[in-house]
């Protein structure tokens, strides 16, 4: 049985980072991932450039049922610092759409430089890696956890699950963080998939499908508590999807509604009185396309009671086209599950751990990170910086 100091579960984003802080105090580290290559999911982020962090990361920028709990390591670890890593490293990076302060920072050349990074700070530690090895059991005696994998165990009195969430299982995604904190007690709160398209059936599935492709940029979507984004939406064939979709889908839930505001810039009342001042005599989809992609706008005026002159536009059409426009209700059926999504909601329940070296508190030792706690990040680069975080700060404390 091979003996070490920390073992951590996952060479994703958080545990690389965790088990190179580790490595790095002097700790005998061994990290164990089940698939053939660290940090996968890095690698497929940001278009294959990774959009390893966000400039406004903090912690109103995350979703949880302990919205207090990830204060301590965004403040303890910022994206200030993981820039200077970066950096440290000649790692060339951009802002995207700097004019907006969009905040979003990607690798200029490719993701798979954070990645060697990550390695490379983890062979400073002495980090060791063994890849395709699946752990079937873990228990625990006294201050000891021992691992059993399918040839072989380790022992080890620090364990740190990084295992991450469901998302995206053809790379890896997977539960196993749940199972191991459900057997050693702990709570989870049901996962399910997040910043991921929503889906619809019957007729809405209908108009979504017949209006694929169209975008639509900048709406505003809202969900039922409140919660509001404004970026691009986009129709697919299943239903909708794009930025601004992906951001409200971590606040949605089954059942509930999503209001849309195709036009936030430009009330419908004003276009159409500017048109009939201006162009009575032209067609109300003509001067309805001139703000939104064509085949919506048609859509939009087949829905309002067909075109007419602007002259001629009746009250209730226009009435009907404002709600259509600035109000419009959809109900998903769901979304398209963890297949697409970019991360899981839910997790491990926060509440259990303590916020500044993320050990739990009913199993000493045991410590989780990443994306298996109830942490859930904005789309942008938070996930990774909440990745980055919790990793270094739990790293700290090994």
């Amino acid at each position: 049985m091979d003996v070490f100091d920390v073992i951590v579960i996952g060479a994703g984003a958080a545990g690389m980072m965790c088990a190179a802080q580790a490595g790095q105090r002097g700790r005998r580290v061994l990290v164990l991932e089940h698939t053939a290559k660290a940090g996968e999911k890095i690698r497929i982020s940001g278009g294959g450039r990774c959009n390893f962090t966000n400039r406004h990361c903090g912690p109103d920028k995350f979703a949880s049922s302990n919205p207090h709990f990830c204060k301590s390591a965004l403040k303890r670890y910022t994206p200030h610092d993981f820039i200077a890593l970066v950096e440290r490293y000649g790692i060339g990076w951009h802002e995207k759409n700097p004019e907006t302060g969009s905040g979003q920072l990607f690798c200029d050349k490719s993701a798979t430089q954070i990645v060697d990074m990550l390695r490379a700070e983890c062979e400073r530690g002495r980090v060791d890696f063994r890849f395709e090895t699946k752990v079937v059991s873990i228990d625990k005696r006294e201050s000891v956890f021992s691992l059993r994998t399918e040839d072989t165990e380790f022992a080890c009195e620090k364990l740190v699950l990084a295992s991450g969430g469901p998302s995206i299982p053809k790379i890896g995604g997977s539960n196993f963080a749940f199972r191991i904190a459900r057997q050693f007690g702990l709570d989870v709160i049901p996962p399910e998939a997040a910043l991921v398209p929503l889906t619809f059936t019957d007729e809405m599935r209908e108009t979504t499908r017949a209006l694929s492709g169209v975008a639509v940029d900048p709406v505003t979507v809202r969900a039922e508590d409140g919660t509001t984004f404004r970026d691009a939406l986009l129709f697919t064939h299943r239903g909708l999807s794009g930025p601004a979709i992906l951001q409200i889908s971590s606040y949605w839930r089954p059942g509930q509604t999503v209001t849309v505001d195709l036009l936030p810039d430009t009330p419908v009342h004003g276009i159409v009185a500017a048109a009939r001042r201006d162009q009575p005599r032209q067609m109300l989809h003509t001067i309805l396309s001139r703000h939104l992609p064509a085949r919506l706008a048609e859509h939009l005026v087949r829905q309002a009671g067909g075109d007419r002159k602007i002259a001629e536009l009746p009250r209730k059409s226009i009435e009907t086209l404002e709600t259509l426009a600035h109000h419009w209700q959809v109900r998903p059926n769901g979304t398209e599950g963890y297949r697409t999504a970019e991360v899981a909601r839910g997790g491990v329940d926060t509440n259990g751990l303590s916020s500044k070296t993320f050990e739990t508190k009913k199993v000493p030792g045991l410590y989780i990170i990443g994306e298996a706690l109830d942490v859930t990040g904005h789309l942008g680069g938070h996930n990774f910086q909440w990745a980055w975080s919790s990793g270094w700060c739990c790293g700290q404390s090994l």
